[in-house]
């Protein structure tokens, strides 16, 4: 019995030590290549891309293993590869890494390859480590070993800890160096822990059984139906999908509309983990009734400041996003746990698992900004998350899962399921009818002189609440909310004529034009960043941010007056309008990341400041600015300005 005691604890801190190594490596790594490729939210994206994927490879190994290897088989091949991961240790990007920097075009694929030579094959074989552990103390003899799933909370302690402590603990005091070290520590006490382990199951006497289902677990279900089809694998896939996709979304968005700070993408990735250890817990910490009950709402709120492309106030914005994400990510995640299946799926269950999440970062990393213009993902996951919220009533044991398609009353069981039921017309023309609404009360604010959120509420406001009328029905309100969505795109340009669109690594830029067609407006984002007069005489008079009477124009009527002239950088490009206050015998130089933006300013139908404003030689450096003025000689330059914006912030990073 003492023995059995002390199986708990110590399965729980090894799993709780593994899931924290997971997810020290992932900011640490992410903070070794970041400031490489600019730090834009691609390049978190790709390497949560990564490791989703990664840790897809593990579940489908762990799934491998505990099907087809009796668990002695395991126990050994997982030491060895834990001992062979050891060997590449400690995690370090090499010089020829560096220097390997693409400075043109998307570097997604060398970050994935670098991804995988850093921190490749230690990330996998501890990916593997959850469902395996789990799976191992379910052959024990211990109490619990007929539901293991409670470990799954001590994961995620540890992946949550680790996340919250790299931030506040590690990265102020240690450099990267000693990370790494401190990290390859930790990874041999894992090690240890992973023998002491495989010890303990090997004296329980449970080591020969493969999948065979022993009594416990045929009866250990926590729902009557077990039988696994291709429909609740697809639902698991389904709620997994959603909750990655909003986190990848409300990370994009806050990164690029809001502020730009370092390792600011733990922050959801936190509530993320959060969500999942609320739960996978014992109790009902937060009942699915109250969440079902305050999503719509939820919902009609960040939908109208979304809309409204409001930027500030800042913290409030950052707030109401992640609380949402918290509020869907919890529906979803508690929906698969109420589904979870018996012990003898569980591999399979995480595999499916992890299939959702690795689709959530293929389509925020690769899918969106190859087929997209704009950031319609986030849209699109915000709807998904409200059609599948749980019923607003009490739980209740029904199987296998309630999870809403479209219908108020579906089931995972698509033969108990109204799925199948007609289109009724009352689907079709009340959802119309919220996005008509929209149309004409765009019509009607257009020529109103109101800040942007009231003038969204005008607009959006009576369509939202209109929509809150048929919040019962799942498909009719989803459908709504997106008839808004479509109809405030469509509608609300605010006269001002989109010219040009791209979407690249780095971001969206759009060119819009004028309502009297006498400007010309650049935008990352939702966010302003310049704009110049079309007429000829006026082109030259720098506008916005940059215009004389403001303090770039005093600045430069002092530096302007030096005898000497030293050369000027200029970081980040623009429309090009600081180029209007160069002077005859200066030699300036502009760095640029995104090549998109250096297109537009030497695009004469859009901005001329670059062709025809400057008086002194103007070069372009494609590139990290940070990465390119190593290459300037020292004190090479006068005075440098720092013009990298995203949203109304400079990078924090940028001021290193």
């Amino acid at each position: 019995m003492p023995r059995r005691i002390l199986l708990t604890p110590l399965f729980a801190v090894t799993l709780f030590v593994s899931a924290a190594l997971l997810f020290w490596s992932q900011p640490m790594v992410a903070k070794l290549l970041l400031p490489m490729l600019g730090g834009t939210p691609s390049v978190w994206n790709t390497c949560l891309l990564f490791f989703q994927t990664l840790l897809l490879a593990g579940y489908a190994y762990a799934l491998f293993a505990s099907t087809r290897l009796s668990v002695r088989q395991q126990t050994i091949v997982q030491i060895a590869l834990l001992l062979t991961a050891a060997t590449v240790l400690p995690i370090r990007l090499s010089e020829n890494a560096v220097a390997g920097v693409p400075r043109t075009g998307d570097p997604t694929l060398w970050l994935l390859i670098r991804l995988l030579l850093v921190v490749g094959l230690p990330f996998f074989v501890l990916s593997t480590s959850g469902p395996l552990l789990q799976r191992w103390f379910s052959h024990t003899r211990h109490e619990a070993a007929s539901d293991p799933y409670f470990l799954y909370a001590a994961s995620n302690a540890g992946s949550l800890l680790a996340l919250l402590g790299y931030p506040l603990l590690l990265e102020p005091f240690f450099d990267l160096r000693q990370q790494s070290w401190l990290w390859s520590y930790a990874y041999a006490a894992l090690v240890g822990l992973f023998m002491l382990c495989a010890l303990a199951l090997w004296r329980s006497g449970e080591t020969t059984a493969t999948n065979a289902a022993t009594e416990q677990d045929e009866v250990s279900g926590t729902l009557p139906d077990e039988k696994l089809t291709n429909w609740r694998r697809l639902c698991w896939t389904t709620l997994a999908f959603v909750p990655s996709s909003l986190m990848l979304g409300v990370t994009t968005y806050i990164s690029t509309d809001i502020a730009s700070l370092p390792l600011l993408w733990v922050i959801p990735l936190g509530i993320y983990l959060l969500t999942l250890i609320l739960a996978f817990a014992r109790r009902q910490l937060v009942p699915r009734s109250l969440v079902a009950r305050v999503m719509p709402g939820a919902t009609i709120v960040l939908v109208l400041v979304y809309l409204s492309g409001a930027t500030q106030p800042a913290l409030f914005l950052a707030l109401l996003h992640l609380l949402y994400l918290f509020i869907a990510a919890l529906s979803c995640h508690g929906q698969l746990a109420d589904d979870r299946p018996a012990t003898r799926h569980l591999a399979e269950f995480y595999l499916w698992v992890s299939v959702g999440g690795a689709l959530g970062g293929v389509l925020h990393a690769i899918v969106a900004p190859a087929l997209f213009n704009s950031i319609v993902e986030y849209p699109l996951a915000i709807l998904l998350a409200v059609w599948l919220r749980p019923r607003a009533r009490k739980q209740q044991q029904k199987p296998p899962l309630q999870l809403k398609i479209g219908t108020d009353e579906a089931l995972l069981n698509p033969e108990e399921s109204e799925v199948r039921r007609r289109f009724g017309w009352r689907d079709l023309w009340l959802p119309l009818t919220a996005g008509l609404l929209t149309v004409v009360l765009a019509a009607l604010v257009q020529s109103l002189d109101l800040p942007a959120l009231e003038r969204a509420a005008l607009m959006l406001g009576p369509p939202l609440i209109f929509s809150l009328f048929f919040k019962r029905s799942h498909l009719r309100f989803t459908l709504a909310v997106g008839a808004v969505m479509l109809a405030s795109v469509l509608s609300t340009n605010f006269g001002r004529e989109t010219l040009f669109v791209e979407r690249n690594f780095f971001g969206v830029v759009r060119v819009a034009r004028g309502a009297e067609g006498e400007q010309h407006f650049l935008y990352n984002g939702s966010t302003l960043h310049g704009r110049q007069y079309t007429a000829l005489d006026r082109q030259c008079e720098p506008l916005s941010y940059y215009h004389r009477e403001g303090p770039l124009g005093a600045l430069f009527e002092i530096y302007n007056q030096q005898p000497a002239s030293p050369p000027v950088a200029v970081v980040g490009l623009g429309t090009g309008a600081t180029a209007a206050y160069t002077r005859p015998q200066q030699h300036w130089t502009f760095y640029e990341i995104n090549p998109a933006v250096l297109s537009l300013a030497r695009n004469p139908d859009y901005f001329t400041y670059l062709l025809h404003c400057a008086a002194a030689p103007v070069d372009v450096v494609l590139g990290d600015a940070r990465l390119q003025l190593q290459h300037a000689p020292d004190k090479h330059f006068g005075l440098i300005v720092l013009d990298a914006f995203s949203s109304d912030a400079i990078p924090v990073h940028l001021m290193t």
